[in-house]
């Protein structure tokens, strides 16, 4: 087990707030958005989604690292995250998959950590005065010099911060779900020659969302977030997915284009960024929370069948459903703080969430809507536009009985 750094570390945020506490993982410095997330497990996830690219996390379970880190729990190539933040970093984890320490993971992967600052304080912080720019350093220990750099910090409006995690190639991807004693289970050879076919656009995607969409039946192509909608049909799909990942959805005017060019050609689920590049596709707009939703516990209302689904959720933006009035209709609704969870076509065979029904390690309260894309993919040859509302009223009669 490597040994922990003996040293101060301070959090500076850009409106003046400092905390001071230890340092784990790194020794350096980070700049980014400060968020929290709720969850009380599922870190090593939220450490490799490429969604918190440009942001330092604070976790409001009180001790994290206690199952460690292994090679399998990972949303991605790397840790995305800026920096880490919580209350008390576990030194000795305790799981038969443990390969690693927290820790020895984050020092591995160049990135800085904080310990022993009062998280609670942090949060009630961001609540009251929304997500902020700060600094985050073991090596700089002066205040003063932290804010500064904190308050330059341009912060994510703006920015294209998917072209720093979307895949260079597009490629294709075969392993389904893990299994006990096999791992992920590849897709055999007889059940790719019958599967429908979908490009995946890679604005940062989750593993997890490969793997369910593989376990839903789908032979999965991934492409880079700069594809063309003509790049895109050129691959003759059966269906399209749109992908979560960082940032502000307006900066990605390249993706609205490519979305655009597509809809009413082949039908489409998106996720998270996904939903929001659709909404901005159809002429809609977005805007930013105040502090975002990142956890596990987020409650969604199904407008059409008034079930209420616990949800994964990781974002700070969300779409304006008052600018989409006559292109799409609202379909799930946050019971929390009233924004726009979900949206589909006005007939146009799209759906899209705001929330993860991929989440990993859960809740799976929404991992239907996997279902439903595909049954949407095998219906569009024959019912075409009309295909949306048919399958919503077969999902009807089947619930009914």
């Amino acid at each position: 087990m490597a040994v922990r750094p003996n040293r101060e570390a301070i959090l500076a945020l850009a409106d003046g707030r400092t905390f001071r506490g230890r340092a784990f993982g790194t020794i350096g410095e980070a700049v980014g958005e400060v968020v929290f997330n709720t969850a009380m497990t599922g870190y090593q996830e939220v450490l490799t989604d490429p969604s918190y690219r440009g942001q330092m996390v604070c976790m409001t379970y009180p001790e994290i690292g206690n199952t460690g880190v292994n090679r399998e729990d990972v949303e991605s190539r790397r840790v995305y995250v800026e920096g880490f933040i919580i209350k008390e970093c576990c030194e000795r984890p305790s799981n038969w998959r443990s390969e690693l320490s927290l820790h020895e993971y984050l020092e591995q992967a160049g990135v800085v950590g904080i310990e022993g600052i009062d998280t609670r304080a942090l949060v009630r912080h961001i609540r009251t005065h929304g997500a902020q720019e700060a600094v985050l350093s073991s090596i700089d220990l002066e205040p003063e010099s932290l804010i500064r750099k904190a308050k330059a910090s341009p912060g994510l409006i703006g920015k294209d911060l998917v072209a720093e995690v979307t895949c260079a190639e597009a490629y294709d991807w075969e392993l389904s779900d893990w299994e006990l004693g096999r791992g992920y289970r590849a897709m055999s050879k007889e059940e790719m020659r019958d599967a429908p076919r979908v490009v995946a656009l890679d604005y940062g995607i989750k593993l997890n969302i490969l793997r369910r969409l593989v376990a839903s039946g789908f032979r999965v192509r991934v492409m880079p977030a700069h594809s063309t909608a003509d790049q895109i049909l050129a691959e003759n799909p059966d269906g399209v997915f749109l992908s979560n990942g960082p940032g502000d959805p307006a900066a990605l005017p390249y993706a609205h284009k490519a979305v655009a060019g597509v809809l009413g050609k082949k039908p489409v689920f998106g996720i998270c960024l996904g939903h929001q590049i659709l909404g901005l596709a159809l002429g809609g707009q977005t805007y930013k929370l105040d502090f975002g939703h990142h956890g596990a516990n987020h409650p969604v209302l199904d407008l059409r069948t008034t079930r209420v689904e616990i949800t994964s959720q990781n974002h700070g933006f969300a779409v304006d459903t008052e600018s989409l009035k006559g292109r799409a209709e609202l379909s799930h609704l946050n019971l929390n703080d009233r924004t726009v969870e979900g949206m589909r076509g006005q007939g146009v065979p799209f759906f899209s969430v705001q929330y993860h029904p991929e989440a990993s390690p859960g809740p799976h309260d929404s991992s239907y809507l996997f279902r439903r894309f595909r049954k949407m993919v095998e219906m569009f040859p024959r019912y075409g536009a009309d295909t949306l509302d048919r399958l919503m009223a077969e999902e009807t009669v089947n619930a009914n009985g």
